[in-house]
C-alpha cells in the first residue's frame, strides 16, 4: 500500500516491506542527444538554438515569435565587434510587435526602459561608427 500526502512543497510516499522486496519495473531510456525536444538548454549541441528551451518562456512561439527568432537569431550568429549591432532593426521589429500585445508583453518599468533605450542607443552608435569607419 502506498500512500502520498503532500506537506508544504514536499511530497512524503510512505511505502510498505513488500514494495521494497518488490523489484522495480522502471525502465531507463537512453537520452537521445538528437532529440530537437529534450531538454538540452539553449544551445544544441550542433551549435543551433533550441527554440524549445523552457528558458525562452515560450517567447518563440508567441503572437511575435517569429519576429523574436529572428532579432535572437541575429544577435547569436552576430560576429560584429560589438555582438548584435547589426540587428537593431530586428529588435526593433520585436519591440514593435510586442507594443501591440500589452497583456502578453507588459512593458517594462522606468529603469528597464532606460538600460532597454540605452542597448538600442549603443548598438546605433556602434552602427555608425562603424559606417564613418568604413568610409574613412
Amino acid at each position: 500500500l502506498l500512500v502520498s500526502s503532500m506537506v508544504g512543497k514536499d511530497r512524503i510516499i510512505f511505502a510498505t516491506k513488500e514494495d521494497h522486496e518488490t523489484p522495480s519495473s522502471a525502465e531507463l531510456v537512453a537520452d537521445d542527444p538528437d532529440d530537437p525536444y529534450e531538454e538540452q538548454g539553449l544551445i544544441l549541441p550542433n551549435g543551433d538554438i533550441n527554440w524549445n528551451c523552457p528558458c525562452l518562456g515560450g517567447m518563440a512561439s508567441g503572437p511575435c515569435g517569429e519576429q523574436f527568432k529572428s532579432a535572437f537569431s541575429c544577435f547569436h550568429y552576430s560576429t560584429e565587434e560589438i555582438k548584435g549591432s547589426d540587428c537593431v532593426d530586428q529588435f526593433r521589429a520585436m519591440q514593435e510587435c510586442m507594443q501591440k500585445y500589452p497583456d502578453l508583453y507588459p512593458q517594462e518599468d522606468e529603469n528597464d526602459e532606460k538600460s532597454s533605450k540605452d542597448l538600442e542607443a549603443a548598438s546605433m552608435e556602434a552602427s555608425a561608427a562603424k559606417e564613418e569607419k568604413a568610409s574613412s
